[in-house]
C-alpha cells in the first residue's frame, strides 16, 4: 500500500475496510464526548460489547440451576471449555487436545516448569531473552532457587549487539550452540513486550531441541496477534494471557499449551489437581492420580466459568471475522501506516523526535510500535492521553502504540500522529 498523509486517505481506507463492521462490537472509554484513540490493546484489550450478555447467561443458570448447573442447560459448566478450543487452536495452531484454557499466565509457566525444567547437575540452565517481562524473569529465578542452584549461573540472557535494541536469531542460536551441554530449558517470549519483536520462535524451537533442552514460549504478546504454529513448531510448551489482544477482560483466563507427543510420558513431573483427573473416572473420587489425556490433564483447579464466559464474548468475535489470518493483514497495515506518519514527523522535525525501536520488516512484528520520545517523554505521552489518544507508557522514555485490528481505523492512526505531532509544540510552549 502506498499511505497518504491526509485524513482523506484514512477516511477512505476505514470505507474499503472488510473489517470495519468489528469496531462496533466493542465499547470504548471517552474523551470530551468522543471515543478514545485507543492504542493500548497490548496491554488491555476493549471489552467486547457481548461479554455482559454472555456473563449474563451464566449468572442465569446460577440462578436457575445451582449446582446443576455443571451438568444441565445448554452449555453445562463441565464442558464449557470445549466451546473454546475451537476458535484457540486456529489462533495458536495446535489441535485441541494440546490447548487447555486455566489459571493466569505466571501460574501456568510455573505449572508447566514443573514437568519441563528437570535440571541435572550438568543440565541445569536455562535459557530466555534480556529484558523479558519481569514476571518471566521472577518465575524463572524462582525456579532455579527451588532447585537448589543459583540464578546468576543458571540463567543465561539473550542480550543485543552493542549499540542494538532488538536481538539477532543467529545469535539466539549461537547462544544456545554455546551453552548445549548445560541447557535444560529454553524460555522465550513470542514478542517481547517493551520492542515488540516478534522472535523467530520455529527457529528457536529447532536449535532449543538440536541443544537437547525443553522449550517453551511466553506468548503473552503473541496470542491473538500474530499467526502461531504450536503444534508443527514443536514447541513443548507455552502459555498466554487474554486480556491483551484476545480482549477477555482484566486478569482473563489463560491457557496452556502442551505438545501431543508428551501426553504418554509418566516420567513428567506434575502438580495434580482433581480438574486434571480423567473425565470418565472423575466422580468416583479414587486415590492415585489418573490424568486426563491432553493437556487438559495439566488443570489443577475448577474452571472459572464467569472468566471463560468472557473470553468466549471475544473468541467468537475472532471467529467471526476469519481467524488471525485476515486480522493479521489488517494490523500489518495500520502499523504500517502509524510507522510511516511517524516518519513523517520525523522528517517536518528536521531531526529524529521519535525513534522507532520496534523491527521495520513486518515479518519481525505484530501490531505494536515501540517509540522513544528523545525530549520531553512524559509530557508527551500526558499530552496525548489529555487528549483522548490512549497508549502505555514505559520508563525512561518508551510509548507504546498498538493498533489493533479488531477495532481500530486508519483515521485512530491518522488522529494518533496528529497528536504526537501537536504535543512537540505542546511540551515546547
Amino acid at each position: 500500500m502506498i499511505y497518504q498523509d491526509t485524513f482523506g486517505f484514512a477516511q477512505q481506507q476505514d470505507e474499503q475496510d472488510e473489517l470495519k463492521s468489528f469496531r462496533d462490537e466493542f465499547l470504548f472509554p471517552q474523551h470530551n464526548g468522543h471515543k478514545v484513540i485507543y492504542l493500548c490493546g497490548n496491554s488491555l484489550g476493549l471489552q467486547p460489547k457481548s461479554a455482559g450478555q454472555y456473563i449474563k447467561i451464566q449468572l442465569d443458570n446460577w440462578e436457575n440451576f445451582a449446582v446443576e448447573g455443571w451438568f444441565m442447560g445448554d452449555d453445562p459448566w463441565l464442558s464449557y471449555h470445549k466451546a473454546l478450543l475451537p476458535t484457540l487452536s486456529g489462533l495458536l495452531g495446535a489441535n485441541d487436545r494440546e490447548i487447555t484454557v486455566m489459571n493466569s499466565l505466571t501460574v501456568n509457566l510455573h505449572l508447566l516448569m514443573v514437568s519441563f525444567y528437570k535440571p541435572t547437575n550438568k543440565r541445569f540452565k536455562i535459557l530466555m531473552e534480556a529484558g523479558a517481562f519481569p514476571s518471566d524473569q521472577y518465575a524463572v529465578e524462582s525456579q532455579v532457587r527451588f532447585h537448589g542452584f543459583n540464578p546468576k549461573e543458571a540463567i543465561i540472557e539473550v542480550t543485543p549487539r552493542a549499540g542494538e535494541v532488538t536481538l539477532r536469531t543467529a545469535d539466539i542460536i549461537a547462544q544456545i550452540e554455546d551453552n548445549a551441554d548445560e541447557i535444560a530449558l529454553v524460555l522465550f517470549s513470542g514478542i517481547n513486550y517493551y520492542t515488540g519483536q516478534l522472535f523467530d520462535m520455529e527457529s528457536i524451537v529447532k536449535a532449543g531441541h538440536k541443544a537437547g533442552a525443553m522449550v517453551g514460549l511466553d506468548l503473552a504478546h503473541a496470542a491473538g496477534n500474530v499467526p502461531l504454529q504450536l503444534h508443527n513448531w514443536g514447541a513443548d510448551f507455552a502459555s498466554w494471557c487474554s486480556y491483551k489482544y484476545m480482549n477477555s477482560g482484566p486478569g482473563g483466563i489463560s491457557g496452556a499449551f502442551v505438545h501431543e507427543r508428551h501426553f504418554a510420558n509418566d516420567k513428567l513431573n506434575r502438580f495434580a489437581g482433581w480438574w486434571g483427573y480423567r473425565r470418565d473416572k472423575q466422580f468416583l473420587m479414587q486415590p492415585g492420580f489418573d490424568p486426563e489425556l491432553g493437556a487438559q490433564g495439566w488443570n489443577v483447579s475448577t474452571s472459572p466459568v464467569v472468566l471463560m464466559a468472557m473470553h468466549k464474548a471475544s473468541l467468537d468475535i475472532f471467529e467471526k471475522a476469519g481467524g488471525i489470518v485476515p486480522l493479521r493483514k489488517k494490523g500489518d497495515l495500520l502499523t504500517g501506516y502509524l510507522e510511516y506518519l511517524i516518519n513523517n514527523i520525523n522528517q517536518k522535525q528536521g531531526e529524529e523526535v521519535y525513534r522507532i525501536i520496534t523491527p521495520k520488516d513486518q515479518k519481525d512484528r505484530g501490531s505494536q510500535l515501540s517509540v522513544v520520545c528523545k525530549r520531553d517523554a512524559r509530557a508527551i505521552f500526558d499530552y496525548l492521553a489529555q487528549n483522548g489518544i490512549i497508549g502505555d507508557w514505559r520508563e525512561p522514555d518508551v510509548i507504546r502504540l498498538s493498533p489493533v485490528p479488531l477495532y481500530n481505523s486508519f483515521t485512530d492512526i491518522y488522529h494518533a500522529a496528529e497528536g504526537l505531532f501537536k504535543a512537540l509544540g505542546a511540551t515546547n510552549a
